[in-house]
Parts: C-alpha cells; structure tokens; sequence
C-alpha cells in the first residue's frame, strides 16, 4: 500500500502512456502493413496480379527491417524521429520506431493469413468476374478477418514488449518506470509491480482477440 501511495499516479501516468504508444503504432502499424501483405500476396507468382520485380523488392525490404534487432532499430531511426516529431525522447517520439519495427511484422502477419485462404474461393470470385480489387475486398480481406484479428493481437503484444524496450532510450511507459525506478534505483517492488501491469495488459489483449476471433468465425 505505501508503494502505491508513493507511487501510484507515477505508475497510472506510465499505463496509460504504455496504452497510448501501443494502441496508436498499432493503428500506423496496419495502415502501411494490411496494404503491404496483401501487396506480398497478390504479387506473388501464383497470386492474382503476379509481379515478379514488386514481390521480390517488398519482400527483401520487409526481411532487412525484421532482421534488425529492435533495441539497435530505435538507435538507428533518431535522425528520422526527430525530423518527424522534433525529437527523440518521449512517449510520441518511441511511436516512429515502434511502427517502423512493426509494419513488416504485421506485413507477414497479413500475408501469413490471406496465404491460409482456400484458393477455390478466389477461383470461383474469378469465375463470376469479379475485379481484383473486389476479390481483396470483398473475398480475400472478409473470409480472412478471424485469422486477421488473431494476428493482431499477436503484433499487439509483441509491440507491448517493444514499448517496454522503448523505456531504455527514454522512451516513456512502464518500461521506462521499471528501468528508471526498478533497475537504477533498486526499486525490486515497484519493477514486479510494472511486470504485473504489462503481464495484465497482455492477457487482455490476448483474451480480446480471441473472443473477437470467436464471434467473427461464428458469423462467417
């Protein structure tokens, strides 16, 4: 109880700006992300608009960003952060990383779930003489939406443990309340007390996709 008295608007502030990194690279992340796995897709040899050069280009960029380790990654894009917010510390600032870390995750995340879809449907949406853009929207995008919505919890969790490691480079959030108070102060309490709340906000997540996923599956 002292620890939250002494505390605990430090660790409310730290939540909720944990939640407002998140949510929001989430949002950019699948902005650029649904439009480049589905890209992957249909470019690919077998694909409904087949682009040898476009497939081959995407993906080897996609590959470069992944293989590169998140912690090197938020060094690496200071120069670009600040030319886009200004600067390179704080909670907006660790948004450019975390997006740029998350787009090609989520890019093969949307790939890995339209890939999973049962090629007689796009035959047969092909047969009735349906146009591309209607097969993505109306076929691919629609009967892939659980596999989608499990996918994006998982790329929600995975930049949950991404805004943790945005804390090291001053980043804001409970990663940066576990680092400040947690690892240089010796503060052992208050850093189990960050792990509980980004354990809980994992569950959550976790929990939210699923049930979502559930209901989606039902309807379809």
């Amino acid at each position: 109880m002292e620890l939250l008295n002494e505390y605990g608007s430090i660790l409310i502030k730290g939540t909720i700006d944990s939640l407002y990194m998140i949510f929001v690279s989430v949002f950019f992340s699948y902005l650029i992300g649904i439009p480049a796995g589905i890209a992957l897709v249909v470019t690919d040899e077998n694909g409904i608009m087949p682009a040898k050069t476009c497939y081959n280009i995407l993906g080897t960029i996609v590959n470069i960003v992944r293989s590169v380790p998140f912690i090197i990654l938020l060094i690496a894009v200071i120069p670009l952060t600040r030319l886009i917010v200004g600067t390179s510390i704080g909670v907006t600032a660790s948004i450019v990383p975390l997006v740029i870390g998350a787009v090609p995750f989520v890019a093969r995340m949307v790939e890995s779930s339209l890939r999973e879809l049962n090629k007689g449907i796009i035959e047969a949406a092909i047969s009735m003489g349906c146009s591309n853009m209607q097969i993505i929207t109306k076929v691919m995008i629609p009967e892939s939406m659980p596999s989608l919505i499990l996918g994006a919890s998982i790329t929600t969790i995975t930049l949950v443990g991404y805004s943790a490691m945005a804390g090291a480079v001053g980043g804001g959030g409970l990663g940066d309340i576990a680092i400040r108070y947690g690892y240089y102060r010796y503060e052992r309490d208050l850093m189990m007390v960050t792990i509980v709340l980004l354990v809980a906000i994992v569950q959550l997540i976790q929990i939210t996709g699923n049930r979502i996923s559930k209901k989606i599956n039902k309807l379809n």
